[in-house]
């Protein structure tokens, strides 16, 4: 610890990311990412973007973005915020919402270690509502009437790293029952299966969804993200950006964006890929003998009847092969992976089943 820092740096607990090693011939199913690459589209809207015109600065609200985001889920431009990825926009969303007089914010015990993260550097209370055994999340929970109301809600939906989801009439009663606080709803896995919240934003002011572009745009590395909800929500997230940062997003990364948002039939073709791949790999999973969850995101989440999840992992990672395993209460026997295509994820099970027959 540096005499240096901020009296506050020694408390902080960072985000540790999935690993990103350099092994030959590696597989890397550890960090969700998308195996069939962004748009082509994308992917020339960004080289037309490298011209002499970065020498000027990107506009600071992402007009047209912005507008390409609200056609598509039927909103309007002032109902889009946009960030530099979701994990950015998430850090708005609890400067902007959740310090409200020490109020605690709610969250499940098992989801996104990102909002943990977030409630130490803004010091922010919270309340652990912990999931089911069946790492389901329980609508009651959120809506039994409380002594000292929370600040806000936060759960993804889809949830990681279960991949469990919410039907849209859980969500509604959520929000709902807390309408004096904002319901934030991370979306970044909901374009491979699940519902989205989306539908209920002219319902619910206090409701607030979260996208990223990492996952089902593929465009992990670009670093794009946004939020939808209520002008009033997203006249705050804007507030707190232009004290913050008033650039997020650079020429590049918005020209790259608006054109993932555009091209509908390489999402399509690509999620229904992702989806089918999914389909399979849980299937081949359970002839090896694991315990798959239902999952609706592009990662299953599986333990195995005989074997520890860590001990997998390792073997795996000597075969050039890298999973997620999280050592953390009630869910250390389960391994987080990510669905690839459908030869690699032939080439996971193969291997899977080499290791657990030999050692």
């Amino acid at each position: 610890m540096s005499t240096l820092w901020s009296d506050h740096l020694a408390g902080l607990i960072p985000y540790v990311p999935g690993e990103q090693a350099r092994i030959p011939n590696l597989l890397k199913l550890n960090t969700n990412e998308n195996p069939y690459g962004p748009s082509p589209k994308a992917l020339a809207a960004m080289r037309d973007a490298l011209s002499d015109d970065l020498r000027l600065y990107p506009d600071p609200q992402g007009t047209l973005l912005r507008r390409a985001i609200a056609r598509r889920h039927r909103l309007a431009p002032d109902q889009v915020f946009l960030g530099n990825g979701s994990d950015e926009v998430l850090a708005h969303v609890f400067n902007a919402f959740f310090l409200r007089g020490g109020r605690p914010l709610w969250l499940p015990d098992i989801t996104y270690s990102f909002y943990r993260t977030y409630c130490r550097f803004f010091d922010v209370p919270h309340r652990l509502i912990p999931l089911a055994d069946d790492f389901t999340l329980r609508v009651s929970d959120y809506t039994e009437a409380v002594d000292q109301a929370p600040a806000g809600v936060i759960f993804a939906n889809p949830n990681a790293p279960t991949g469990c989801a919410l039907g849209l009439d859980a969500i509604r009663r959520i929000a709902q029952a807390r309408a004096d606080c904002v319901v934030v709803v991370d979306e970044a896995y909901v374009d491979f299966g699940a519902q989205s919240a989306v539908a209920l934003l002219h319902e619910l002011p206090n409701l607030l969804v979260v996208h990223t572009l990492s996952k089902s745009r593929a465009l992990a590395g670009l670093r794009v993200g946004y939020a939808m909800g209520s002008p009033e929500l997203i006249a705050g997230l804007v507030r707190v950006k232009d004290s913050f940062n008033s650039y997020p997003l650079d020429r590049v990364a918005l020209a790259g964006a608006q054109a993932a948002i555009e091209d509908e039939d390489w999402f399509e073709r690509t999620c229904r890929a992702v989806i089918d791949a999914r389909t399979r790999l849980a299937r081949d999973l359970q002839a090896l003998g694991f315990v798959v969850l239902p999952s609706e995101t592009n990662f299953l989440f599986a333990s195995h009847r005989t074997r520890e999840a860590a001990e997998i992992a390792r073997l795996l990672r000597a075969q050039g092969i890298l999973v997620r395993h999280f050592q953390a209460p009630r869910i250390d026997p389960y391994l987080r992976i990510t669905v690839g295509t459908p030869e690699q994820c032939m080439r996971l099970c193969d291997t899977l089943k080499n290791v657990l027959s030999t050692n």
